[in-house]
């Protein structure tokens, strides 16, 4: 409920069911973002990942399995605390499920985004602590609020530019062993 599908509706034409509860998003959904003549990306919206997906709790690896396809991670963390949630555990709590997953898919780069920045309450240090966060290690921060449109552009030419530096993600394909053919009886 932090605003994932929100985000994709705004930046692409892809229509993904958005609703005010948690695990709205059940499957993934894609959407094109055209930043300019022949410049475009695919963005994916990936359910919520839970404590304890690493293990498989809930739908978690089949969620991890389609992360692995992503060269850039983009954590959108809300930081209006209108759940009580902390944005900084969130985070920690995120990339500890990748970390226990796949190594290799903890170390993909990454880019915070502070979203309902628009509705943070008076006193708040979320996004502050956030943006610290961020910081410690080494990750570029945004702050955004994908419902009204803030911050979502310059958020979206800020992937484009990090996406034109990466490789392709080498994907793993299982090699198809072709069952012996059986010999004919005589």
């Amino acid at each position: 409920n932090v605003g994932k599908s929100t985000l994709l509706s705004v930046v692409s034409k892809a229509r993904p069911k958005i609703a005010n509860y948690h695990f709205t998003t059940l499957v993934p959904n894609l959407g094109v973002v055209y930043i300019g003549e022949g410049e475009s990306f695919v963005a994916a919206d990936i359910p919520g990942i839970i404590e304890g997906a690493a293990e498989g709790a809930g739908l978690g690896h089949a969620f991890l399995r389609h992360i692995e396809r992503c060269r850039l991670l983009m954590h959108l963390v809300d930081v209006s605390g209108s759940e009580g949630r902390d944005p900084v555990a969130d985070l920690e709590a995120i990339n500890s499920e990748l970390q226990n997953y796949s190594a290799e898919l903890s170390k993909r780069p990454q880019i915070i985004v502070a979203n309902k920045i628009d509705i943070l309450p008076e006193g708040s240090d979320n996004a502050q602590r956030l943006r610290a966060r961020a910081e410690e290690l080494g990750l570029r921060y945004f702050e955004i609020s994908a419902a009204a449109q803030l911050g979502v552009r310059e958020l979206m030419f800020a992937v484009w530019e990090e996406l034109k530096k990466l490789p392709p993600v080498a994907i793993y394909e299982p090699d198809i062993i072709e069952p012996a053919a059986e010999e004919e009886a005589a």
